[in-house]
């Protein structure tokens, strides 16, 4: 069966946009949103009057030089960081101390770098610690709810048995994500999904990632440093550069003068993530004479 084709997310009009990226708050769409953000550890101010938004059924990239604040911005938007001002807005709620933010975790899924895994228990039991806490249901019946994530996370059923010390990196990340997906999340945090994989490991990470966007209709933020999961995966992307962001999609960030963003998105790794990008769609898109071969065969025609 051929596999279904992303469902785009809600159009993005095709206009200027400022350094804050201020213009896409209040769209009807939004699901998250950041204004006049500030966060900085002593006297060190990391970001200052950032403005972040992400629409419904979209998958937002979020990246960044070393520093920028990348994972800051992300911990801070699920409640692990408190900011030194501003406000932040998730699926209408706004995030308001611990309180509000933990009546928000049902709701939100995260994927910390290397899957963030409890040492001591197995897979499977790591799958179950959301819903330990979040569900009440019986043990077998959690332990089936796990073992379904486990199985929408691309992993054998015996990996759930293993410790995380007795698998792969790769396979830590996916079970990982299987407990993002615990509890059934609309929104869903990646924190450098796909860092120290392989390239075809990580090219089956962005596979699933789109697959499970599309099959559960998350909404998706993803911090990463891959040029290639960005051309794969993200309908737009949110740049973090001098404290704040700028927000577009690939064509239009890499049209940006900023000096950052050149070097970035049109710098060798830039063009020749494009390039695969495009070579692949290329394989994909049928030709005239695949497309007369299939219109011979369906009408019974044999040449």
């Amino acid at each position: 069966m051929a596999k279904p084709s992303k469902q785009p997310a809600p159009p993005v009009p095709q206009t200027a946009f400022s350094l804050d990226s201020s213009q896409d708050l209040g769209h009807p769409d939004n699901v998250i949103e950041v204004s006049g953000l500030r966060t900085q550890f002593g006297s060190k101010v990391i970001h200052d009057a950032l403005a972040f938004s992400a629409r419904r059924g979209e998958v937002m990239g979020l990246v960044g030089g070393s520093g920028a604040g990348k994972s800051v911005l992300l911990r801070t938007m699920i409640g692990l960081l408190r900011p030194r001002r501003g406000k932040i807005t998730l699926l209408g709620q706004e995030m308001r101390g611990v309180e509000r933010a933990g009546a928000l975790l049902d709701n939100i899924g995260v994927l910390f770098q290397d899957g963030a895994l409890f040492s001591s228990l197995s897979v499977l039991e790591n799958i179950e610690v959301p819903l330990k806490a979040h569900r009440q249901l019986s043990p077998s019946l959690r332990r089936e709810v796990a073992n379904v994530k486990l199985s929408l996370a691309g992993l054998p059923a015996d990996a759930g048995k293993k410790l995380p010390s007795e698998i792969s990196g790769g396979m830590r990340k996916r079970a990982g994500l299987a407990r993002a997906l615990a509890l059934d999340p609309d929104l869903l945090f990646l924190d450098e999904p796909t860092a120290g994989l392989d390239p075809i490991s990580a090219s089956a990470f962005d596979e699933l990632i789109l697959d499970l966007q599309q099959a559960l209709g998350l909404t998706v933020v993803l911090v990463t440093h891959d040029l290639d999961t960005l051309v794969t995966a993200c309908d737009r992307v949110s740049v973090l550069v001098e404290k704040r962001v700028k927000v577009g999609t690939l064509s239009q960030l890499r049209q940006d003068p900023h000096p950052w963003l050149q070097k970035y998105f049109n710098g060798p790794r830039g063009r020749a993530a494009q390039q695969a990008a495009t070579t692949v769609t290329m394989a994909k898109t049928p030709t005239a004479a695949d497309q007369q071969g299939h219109d011979n065969q369906h009408n019974g025609k044999d040449d």
